[in-house]
């Protein structure tokens, strides 16, 4: 058999990538998930996703989808699990690859998001949503405690500039669990991965508490000693 008669013969599938998108905002962790707009289970809650193009990676089909709902390109985003099970999706075979993806919440362009009917919903309140779509954060947030106890992606999800209160209350939310104060303050500074800035946040008191800001070239640094990023 020629190799035009074998691809011709075998069967096929409709391929998409759903996006499992991480935002952090007044001390809670959230997603971004939008209302269904066709059938079947129109009007019902789903992640944002879409259909592989022909022309595109599962990687580029992820960023676009992402950049048309979010406006924004360059975030941090990873590949979590292809999803095959033969009836996921009620409308046909559809495989999907799931990735998951962190942003600050008040660098993607709003009006885009409510364009395309998109909402902020706490993880801890989330609602009913359309097929697997509640195992795949499942999975997202286990890999997001993994990654985020070994790696500073956690920093994707503040602003340039925090506290530390908002650090610490960030890993609360991940790992979802109380955090010591005083131990968790000693060893974000023992890694000496951030700088500290000369302004303070006076949101919540007069006296203030220091901002710091991420540095990368302090991470490189971590690593080339053989040291390891651990909360």
């Amino acid at each position: 058999m020629n190799a035009a008669s074998f691809y011709a013969k075998a069967p096929r599938h409709l391929v998409a990538v759903d996006c499992i998108i991480f935002g952090f905002d007044e001390g809670k962790l959230k997603l971004l998930v939008i209302k269904r707009k066709v059938a079947p289970m129109a009007g019902e809650w789903s992640l944002v996703g879409g259909f592989v193009q022909p022309d595109e990676s599962t990687d580029d089909a992820a960023a676009r989808v992402l950049k048309l709902t979010t406006g924004l390109d360059d975030i941090y985003m990873d590949q979590l699990h292809c999803y095959g099970d033969v009836n996921r999706d009620s409308g046909a075979r559809v495989i999907s690859v799931a990735y998951y993806a962190l942003i600050r919440i008040k660098d993607h362009d709003k009006p885009l998001a409510q364009e395309h009917g998109a909402h902020w919903l706490e993880l801890e309140n989330m609602p009913e949503l359309i097929f697997d779509h509640k195992k795949m954060i499942e999975d997202a947030l286990v890999k997001l405690r993994d990654n985020a106890q070994f790696h500073p992606i956690g920093f994707e999800l503040l602003p340039q500039k925090f506290t530390l209160s908002q650090l610490r209350s960030l890993y609360e939310e991940i790992y979802g669990r109380t955090l010591d104060k005083r131990n968790f303050r000693k060893k974000i500074l023992s890694l000496d991965v951030m700088e500290k800035l000369d302004e303070k946040d006076k949101t919540s008191s007069k006296k203030g508490a220091h901002l710091y800001r991420f540095d990368p070239e302090k991470y490189e640094q971590l690593k080339k000693k053989g040291l390891v990023f651990e909360i």
